[in-house]
């Protein structure tokens, strides 16, 4: 199961990667997300982050762990749970009026029964990748352009 969605933002793209690469900040975008916390690391290659989600009515944890972070143009996790491997990718692009075109993608790969019901869930999956693309529209265009003025959840 694949989500992929395009986000384009007048923010510029050192701004949006700054509060992207901060994983935290997925409880500000991501409609699902119930709270996200760096458990080891300071944020950079190898981190850990404990994500929990509310999913058709369950609410789920997964790790992730930051294995990409290639500042401004990419930022990659990847989560596991109990019968879910995701991979969530990143890629920042500049775009000629300054701004910022962000690619989202999250990959799912299910395992046990999951993998037998995950087809019938593909509404539910387009519906959590339309949300968080709003969510993130909203978020990156709010945010301060200059990158001295601190964002409350960026380091």
């Amino acid at each position: 199961m694949r989500i992929e969605r395009i986000v384009d933002t007048p923010t510029g793209i050192e701004r949006v990667f700054a509060y992207l690469s901060d994983f935290t900040t997925t409880t500000e975008w991501d409609p699902g997300t119930v709270r996200t916390e760096l458990v080891k690391g300071s944020g950079a290659m190898g981190s850990v982050y404990r994500n929990s989600s509310r999913f058709m009515g369950r609410e789920n944890v997964l790790e992730y762990t930051l294995v990409a972070l290639d500042a401004p143009g990419c930022i990659e996790l990847r989560g596991t749970g109990s019968h879910l491997i995701a991979h969530d990718s990143m890629r920042l692009s500049s775009r000629p009026d300054g701004g910022t075109r962000v690619i989202y993608a999250a990959d799912f790969q299910f395992d046990g029964w999951l993998r037998w019901v995950a087809p019938a869930m593909a509404p539910f999956f387009r519906k959590l990748g339309d949300d968080a693309q709003h969510g993130l529209k909203s978020c990156l265009d709010a945010l301060p352009q200059d990158l001295h003025t601190p964002h409350p959840t960026t380091r």
